[in-house]
């Protein structure tokens, strides 16, 4: 029977990885895989984590299951992180999720439950998998426009022209902070629009939160889905740990489903109990536990704040330093938009054919649409890849 299958489109991300790994060259530049990197281009484990991994190695006693929707003490501390005071514990279910993409598969999931016809409306352009994961289940997506290839930051007439498009029964798919690709973010008040226009149609809203703490701080990174959750009937939040944590490996997520009506918790959990039960039965909890300590132990929680600032702090450094760079070589302003935008990922606007001279020429690989992981560069390497974006005319 498989001889039916059919050839799938390879990652292009995934293929990007394997061809710098078979570039010979030393002065070759990875800005296109997603991960944050320190100075030396390594992916540390967090001071917090590695304590409490030493913990947990200490005292476990088990290995045995936790239920269906992980265990209910990361559901509160991850809901107390993201959501704050903003939502009544009692208005949200939860359920943990191998990774932030785990979260949004089973969101989708749970749309397409409630509405088999649903639409989901998703910014063009949006983080690719969320396209892919759509296909392939066959829900309708509907694009809307977001970035602005003149000024590289929001078109918000343009997002609200089209969001006002959808209706009750469909789903608008929002990034809560840190763009991805694009970097480019809204501001609060077009935030409380957006939920004006939200609430005016009925349309529910479905937050992607994979970077809090990576873009404006921990607190000013959540106010977003804290508004969206406290203002509107019903939301959902897929909330990844993968970033903020540096536990990638470990996929560990968070699906959130909030309701304004509390008596619609006890079904929202169910459904998302047998969600997680067809998909996978139990969730990872290692990665889950450890976020769980972090969050709970205030000398753990208090180093790593202090560490994910340090690593908010080196991104924004990097961004001023790459926007300066290329001011100086270009005598213009115009990338000032680079250390303006937040989070790892930032749109150049360069064409296919100039970030292939890019890799070509230089040793500089990003994705094909211009993005650039910012965490991928370092002190050394910005001045390398600003005079490579001057040369090759982007």
């Amino acid at each position: 029977m498989f001889e039916a299958l059919t050839a799938q489109p390879p990652d292009k991300i995934l293929m990007l990885m394997q061809a710098f790994r078979e570039d010979p060259r030393e002065t070759k530049i990875d800005l296109g895989v997603g991960v944050y990197k320190d100075a030396n281009g390594l992916t540390p484990i967090m001071r917090a984590v590695k304590a409490a991994e030493k913990q947990l190695w200490e005292t476990e006693t088990t290995k045995s299951y936790t239920g269906l929707a992980g265990d209910p003490g990361f559901s509160d501390a991850m809901i107390a992180l993201v959501l704050g005071d903003a939502v009544a514990r009692a208005n949200v279910a939860a359920a943990a999720t191998p990774g932030g993409t785990g979260a949004v598969r089973q969101a989708f999931d749970m749309v397409k439950m409630a509405n088999p016809d649903v639409r989901v409306f998703v910014s063009d352009p949006t983080w690719p998998n969320h396209l892919s994961i759509l296909k392939h289940m066959q829900i309708q997506m509907v694009p809307y426009r977001y970035f602005d290839g003149e000024t590289r930051g929001v078109d918000f007439d343009g997002m609200m022209a089209d969001i006002a498009k959808a209706g009750k029964g469909d789903v608008v798919l929002l990034h809560g902070c840190c763009h991805n690709p694009t970097g480019a973010n809204l501001t609060l008040p077009q935030w409380r629009e957006v939920v004006a226009l939200l609430a005016k149609t009925g349309a529910t809203p479905m937050i992607d939160i994979a970077y809090q703490g990576f873009g404006d701080g921990l607190e000013d990174d959540a106010a977003a889905t804290r508004l969206v959750a406290s203002s509107l009937p019903e939301c959902l939040i897929a909330a990844s740990c993968s970033k903020n944590f540096g536990i990638y490996r470990e996929r560990t997520g968070l699906l959130m489903a909030v309701a304004q009506d509390s008596s619609a918790r006890k079904l929202n959990q169910d459904t998302l109990n047998y969600l997680n039960r067809q998909n996978y039965s139990f969730p990872p909890d290692h990665g889950a536990r450890l976020v769980t300590m972090v969050l709970t132990d205030q000398a753990l929680r208090a180093d790593w704040a202090a560490e994910l600032e340090e690593v908010r702090n080196s991104m924004l450094g990097l961004r001023t330093h790459l926007a300066q760079e290329l001011q100086r070589l270009g005598g213009s302003d115009r990338f000032g938009f680079i250390a303006q935008h937040r989070g790892m990922f930032s749109r150049l606007g360069a064409t296919p054919d100039q970030v292939e001279k890019l890799r070509a020429d230089h040793g500089i690989y990003m994705v094909g649409d211009s993005r650039l992981n910012i965490a991928g560069l370092n002190a050394k390497t910005v001045p390398i890849l600003a005079q490579a974006i001057v040369d090759c005319g982007i």
